[in-house]
């Protein structure tokens, strides 16, 4: 029925009107074809594509200024490191220098006591010769008291032996040795030569005559003794 009723609309089309349609078909698409290339979108891709081509490059120069800044970086660390380990040192030589000054104020204390001591050991020791020496000079005084001056020579020989026996025992007692060398061979370490004599009895080199002796403290020369040397036949 609608056939019949629209005999037209199922008609053949020109040739004229298939050209046309053709033409406006291809119209429309290079009208579309030139919105794409003028459109928003392709400026979005094109500037899309230029941030990537600068992030590229940005990422290049912060990758230069860590390959710059890492030396210096280290370089502070190594300063830094060299700063503490100085600083380590001033605290061990400040310790070692505070020990140093304990150790010489001990030394020092100790040096004055040792002395002291020393000092102190020495009067002890004369303290106890000289209380001995003393009674020697009391036996003197007495000896040569009015009352006890004796008529006989020989009494007062005889005292005055004992006494000196008691001097020299004293100061043998105490270390004190004498040095007589007569006939001895001349020391020069031991004896002091005064002059030279001949002798018929003594060799050449050997002491003749004791002129003053001498004496020895323990293994120490106090005083050399004073001689006279035989130069032979």
């Amino acid at each position: 029925m609608a056939e019949e009723m629209n005999p037209e609309q199922n008609a053949e089309p020109t040739e004229a009107e298939r050209a046309k349609f053709e033409q406006d078909v291809l119209n429309a698409a290079q009208e579309a074809m030139n919105s794409d290339a003028s459109s928003p979108a392709g400026q979005n891709d094109e500037s899309s594509a230029t941030p990537n081509e600068g992030d590229a490059g940005n990422s290049a120069e912060q990758s230069a200024e860590e390959n710059q800044a890492s030396p210096a970086d280290d370089a502070a660390k190594e300063s830094d490191a060299q700063n503490a380990e100085i600083e380590s040192l001033k605290i061990a030589l400040a310790e070692a220098n505070n020990r140093h000054l304990r150790l010489m104020a001990e030394f020092e204390n100790f040096r004055r006591r040792s002395a002291k001591e020393q000092l102190d050991l020495i009067e002890t020791a004369n303290g106890k010769l000289l209380e001995k020496l003393s009674e020697v000079q009391d036996n003197f005084e007495r000896a040569f008291a009015a009352e006890n001056k004796a008529q006989d020579l020989e009494a007062f020989e005889k005292g005055m032996q004992m006494i000196y026996n008691q001097f020299a025992k004293v100061l043998t007692d105490a270390g004190l040795e004498q040095i007589d060398p007569t006939g001895k061979e001349f020391d020069p370490n031991l004896h002091e030569a005064l002059m030279q004599q001949p002798s018929e009895t003594i060799p050449e080199g050997h002491v003749v005559t004791v002129f003053q002796k001498g004496y020895k403290l323990k293994n120490k020369i106090l005083k050399t003794a004073k001689v006279i040397v035989s130069s032979g036949k």
